[in-house]
């Protein structure tokens, strides 16, 4: 007997333990075991990937100027603020390359009376020079307001820092006493008689006594983009630029030459971003 009643005391914490396991198994919450199911399935989801953010920009365009006109290729890279900031392009730094040709307030085009031979009938009286400027800028772009969403405009304010190459090509005319096209240090009694004047020669005509005179470029602006999506660029700038070179610049005719130039422009701009 005794051995019977230390077998059954040894039998009762194993049979209590799994009278109390089947218990917690038959009364437990339904709701519960979901909710920990979808607690489980949802740590194991991976966040799906977002829009791949914009990093560059290239686009041309084509600049008016008070003394002149100019066409430009630019290259941005956009560094975005923040990852979730990234499409709204607070700072992008541009690299530009433009050619432009400078004009001088006081020229005027006229029309010869005879046909010019080889060129235009087209001249600007006075004129002893073209000057053309070939540039290489760095800038950097920051947003001012707006954000670039469909049907909205964002404003940005642009500095730009530019070496500049101008290049001064003699303006040559062909006149009725010389079956040559003339400049104006060949015979200026003649370049400046309008009555002999057959018109502006071809373009070609100086080309290989072009003057290289260095200098530098400097541009602040505002930058309107109206683009409808992110991935595209349609856009107008218009602010004040300055040029300055080693040397006085003589385009006119008893007007003074000078070695720099400030004016404003208005542009229009076009691109992609990617």
């Amino acid at each position: 007997m005794t051995a019977f009643f230390r077998s059954a005391l040894l039998l009762i914490p194993s049979c209590c333990m799994g009278i109390l396991s089947h218990a917690q198994n038959v009364f437990a919450d339904p709701a519960d075991t979901t909710a920990t199911k979808k607690l489980r399935s949802t740590a194991t989801k991976v966040a799906p990937a977002g829009p791949k953010p914009i990093r560059n920009e290239l686009s041309f365009g084509y600049r008016l100027h008070t003394a002149g006109w100019s066409m430009y290729f630019d290259l941005g890279k956009v560094k975005p603020e923040n990852t979730r900031t990234a499409d709204m392009f607070y700072k992008v730094n541009v690299w530009q390359l433009e050619f432009s040709e400078k004009k001088h307030p006081k020229q005027e085009k006229l029309t010869a009376e005879g046909s010019a031979s080889g060129g235009s009938a087209n001249y600007v009286y006075g004129k002893i020079n073209n000057f053309y400027a070939l540039k290489l800028g760095y800038g950097k772009r920051f947003l001012l307001a707006g954000k670039p969403d469909p049907g909205s405009v964002s404003i940005h304010w642009t500095n730009m820092l530019s070496a500049s190459l101008g290049l001064l090509k003699p303006y040559y005319l062909n006149v009725d006493s010389d079956p040559n096209a003339v400049k104006y240090s060949d015979n200026p009694n003649v370049f400046l008689t309008q009555r002999n004047i057959l018109g502006a020669a071809g373009f070609g005509q100086g080309l290989s006594e072009v003057k290289t005179i260095p200098g530098g470029h400097f541009k602040s602006m505002l930058h309107f983009d109206f683009a409808a999506n992110r991935k595209s660029v349609l856009a107008v700038e218009t602010g004040v630029s300055v040029d300055y070179y080693s040397e006085s610049i003589p385009i006119m005719v008893d007007q003074e030459a000078k070695p720099y130039f400030v004016d404003f422009f208005v542009a229009f701009q076009f691109g992609k971003r990617w």
